[in-house]
């Protein structure tokens, strides 16, 4: 399926490794020019080059900026004024005791989850309302909508994108704009698969065994029965991001391999 992303450019935060690189190589798939940004010019330049190798077509560049500084991100406007895309994946999350989430811990995570992809959209979006086309996609997590206690943050600061989701989507009536999140379920990201690794370290086992195990053990309600892999997550990003996905309008899309019970 062709999906009409070419020559868009899109704009990827947290882009040089997990959910975030895979969405950037899917785009990049699909025709688009990803715009690959993460903290570190030199990891950003990394995977900008990796796709580039890989999909020649494209125009990949590397757009390095710590999101949460006001002057870093008015540095990446100056570079890049416009796109047609927008991803607001990048954010931070660990298990953390609610007695031991100081205001400081909440402040972080409200910044970077939330208050950076804020920023992101109060300057990109006017200007897709002006050229009257756009997409802007919000990665949440399951934990927005069933927190498991683990890292309240963290769930409520994804909570709080599906907030901002909907109202920036009302703004969007009547164009060819629109903003929507995705709410993935448990990733295999590198984070997680060292996980894994370290707990059945002693086990002579393939990497797939160790990885049902660990689910059955800690996440028995999936249905999926093993993670998510990023590129999956990356092509339903695509296709939201996509001229055939307009009638998506602020909607919580998800992926959860069957974690989050439906409610009728």
């Amino acid at each position: 399926m062709d999906l009409q992303l070419t020559n868009q450019t899109a704009l990827v935060t947290g882009a040089t490794r997990g959910i975030g690189r895979a969405i950037a190589f899917e785009l990049a798939r699909e025709g688009a020019d990803v715009l690959v940004n993460g903290r570190s010019f030199e990891a950003a330049e990394r995977t900008a080059e990796e796709i580039r190798a890989a999909f020649p077509s494209t125009s990949p560049r590397p757009a390095s900026a710590d999101l949460t500084d006001p002057r870093q991100r008015e540095s990446l406007f100056q570079s890049f004024p416009a796109v047609d895309l927008l991803i607001n994946n990048m954010g931070i999350y660990a298990i953390t005791r609610y007695e031991d989430a100081s205001d400081e811990v909440w402040e972080t995570y409200f910044r970077t989850n939330v208050l950076a992809a804020n920023a992101l959209c109060r300057f990109y979006l006017p200007g897709m309302l002006q050229s009257g086309g756009g997409r802007i996609l919000f990665i949440a997590s399951e934990e927005a909508v069933m927190p498991s206690g683990q890292m309240p943050q963290y769930a409520a600061a994804k909570s709080a994108l599906l907030s901002l989701s909907r109202s920036l989507s009302k703004l969007t009536a009547g164009t060819d704009v629109t903003v929507n999140t995705l709410l993935p379920g448990p990733t295999l990201s590198e984070h997680v698969r060292a996980i894994i690794e370290s707990v059945y370290a002693d086990e002579d086992m393939t990497f797939e065994e160790k990885e049902r195990n660990f689910m059955a053990g800690n996440l028995p309600q999936s249905e999926l029965r093993r993670f998510i892999r990023p590129d999956e997550i990356g092509r339903l990003a695509a296709f939201v991001c996509s001229p055939l996905a307009s009638a998506f309008r602020g909607s919580p899309i998800r992926m959860d391999g069957g974690i989050v019970p439906t409610i009728y």
